[in-house]
């Protein structure tokens, strides 16, 4: 696995995954997906970033538009709605990549606030996703997608 942090970039030829959801007031679940992914010959573009001063405005910048940048670049993107916050930016970004033929992964804590709204939602534009109600079962179907649906050579 090939690691890329907020607000860093690289060129590789590897297939990748963003993974989107909840920061602010939310756990490092990123962490804990990681590890359990880190096996796979991919990139994964992780927005949380080790150190952030949400108080400086060209930094926020910075971030949204990387987030941007990588949500387009990535071959698959995943989701994690977890329990601790309502997540708007994470809400908005599902919205928008539910429109596209992008590959989504949709994990979300059965104790999420607005769980019903989020399978709803996505079932309307994206019939075929089925959820994840756990970081283990989403990282099984990470792994699953790359190294046997999509991605085999």
């Amino acid at each position: 696995m090939i690691y890329v942090e907020a607000p860093n970039k690289i060129e590789v030829n590897k297939k990748s995954i963003f993974i989107a959801g909840g920061i602010t007031d939310c756990p490092d679940w990123q962490k804990e997906l990681i590890e359990k992914i880190k096996d796979l010959d991919i990139v994964v573009y992780n927005p949380r970033r080790s150190n952030f001063d949400v108080s400086d405005s060209s930094a926020m910048e910075t971030q949204i538009k990387w987030e941007h940048e990588m949500l387009m670049r990535s071959d698959v993107i995943s989701f994690w709605f977890c329990k601790e916050a309502i997540q708007p930016i994470t809400l908005y970004e599902l919205g928008s990549y539910s429109k596209t033929s992008k590959p989504l992964i949709i994990g979300i804590d059965k104790k999420y606030e607005r769980r019903k709204d989020v399978e709803i939602q996505t079932k309307l534009d994206r019939p075929d996703i089925e959820f994840s109600y756990s970081l283990e079962d989403m990282s099984d179907r990470i792994f699953k997608l790359f190294n046997e649906v999509l991605f085999v050579s």
